[in-house]
């Protein structure tokens, strides 16, 4: 590397591991669309919007993981880096805005946006380590762009298509955007990426997704608490608030008590830091946030009508919203410590069973259902932790 081009990269000191405050402002547009995707799928929840939004929680992600992969890599403490998060979030914003119309009028709009943030991005980090002198990043984040300019075709195209095109369309350029990284971006005659050629800090992504976690949940805490300011009239709705707030603070125990930090230590202390972080990270913790956001809008289901016998749209988001969390923190923790968390496979058992109950009872008594099972699974994993903790003692 050439001295001048060093300051291009993230220093090896204990303050790089650390999220920087550009990357913590960085986040704030993801609050916004979160907020955005959440409301979208509340207010016409079927099953047909339920898939679109999906679609919409695997793009927001995979920009975010991207970016956070770059700036793990990068110094962000330098003017130019920083110059590149805010003109992402600019676009992120307009990212968010299009977002709930992005299947109507805005879809090239929505699709623009995407694909300025992706190639953007990924052109600044190549000139970055060109300055920098690192060949072998270089050439690992070439093939990343080439496969990154690829899916963005097929985004663009999709926005200029008619919806039902556009679906297949955006659904194919994920599609080529998630299985990159398993095919270590193959190329014709360069081959695959070689492993472990990125410099990553584990330590520092298991910080940033645990913060995007905490973004999820007060996403929550702000759709619950702005849905139970309009719904005081209900008299269900002090016992549903109590309830969303209980779950939000259990999905939070959950991952926080003992999950994230075994996380950090595996991907700190493996020999195969690239390849453990695209297991926990990029690729573990969708489901995570995914079940978070799912869950705020059965949340939101359970203050709007709570009396309303349930369906099972509904329930979808309101059991398999936990369900889902439940199981991305089974295979995260699973992963980071090849102990298999029981407590969670019973909830997710438990869970799964409430779906019988779905239409005989109203959607508040489902809420309730949910953020019980939550708290057997939490109080459950905690005596069972402490138990071992001191038998290893």
């Amino acid at each position: 590397m050439t001295e001048s081009g060093q300051q291009w990269l993230r220093q090896d000191d204990q303050e790089a591991t650390r999220a920087s405050f550009p990357e913590l402002f960085f986040d704030l547009v993801f609050v916004f669309a979160l907020i955005q995707l959440s409301e979208t799928l509340a207010a016409d929840f079927t099953f047909g919007i339920a898939a679109e939004t999906l679609l919409f929680i695997f793009a927001l992600w995979w920009v975010w993981i991207h970016t956070t992969w770059i700036t793990n890599l990068l110094n962000t403490e330098i003017t130019p880096v920083r110059l590149l998060l805010f003109a992402m979030m600019f676009l992120g914003i307009v990212l968010a805005i299009t977002l709930p119309r992005a299947f109507t009028d805005m879809g090239l709009a929505f699709a623009l946006a995407y694909s300025a943030m992706q190639i953007g991005r990924s052109l600044f980090a190549l000139y970055a380590f060109r300055q920098a002198g690192d060949t072998a990043s270089f050439m690992t984040l070439l093939r990343i762009t080439v496969w990154l300019f690829l899916s963005s075709v097929l985004w663009i195209a999709g926005g200029l298509s008619e919806p039902r095109l556009r679906v297949i369309l955006w659904i194919a350029a994920l599609a080529i955007e998630y299985i990159g990284p398993v095919l270590r971006y193959w190329l014709p005659r360069l081959g695959p990426s070689p492993q472990e050629t990125l410099d990553i800090s584990g330590e520092h992504l298991a910080e940033r997704c645990a913060l995007f976690v905490i973004i999820a949940l007060g996403e929550t805490i702000i759709t619950t608490g702005k849905n139970a300011s309009g719904h005081l009239e209900i008299e269900a709705t002090s016992l549903v608030l109590l309830c969303a707030f209980l779950s939000t603070v259990l999905m939070w125990w959950i991952y926080f008590h003992d999950g994230q930090e075994r996380a950090a230590d595996k991907a700190e202390e493996t020999a195969e830091p690239q390849i453990i972080a695209q297991q926990l990270f990029t690729y573990g913790h969708l489901p995570i946030v995914a079940g978070i956001i799912l869950t705020a809008v059965g949340e939101d289901f359970s203050l709007s009508h709570p009396e309303e016998t349930g369906s099972y749209s509904h329930a979808l988001a309101l059991l398999g919203g936990p369900i889902l969390f439940l199981g991305g923190t089974t295979l995260m923790k699973t992963m980071a410590s090849r102990y298999v968390p029981y407590s969670h496979v019973t909830g997710i058992i438990l869970l799964a069973a409430c779906f019988l109950l779905v239409p005989f009872i109203a959607n508040f008594l489902t809420q309730v259902l949910a953020s019980t099972i939550l708290l057997v699974v939490a109080l459950w994993e905690y005596v069972a932790l402490k138990r071992f903790r001191r038998a290893a003692a």
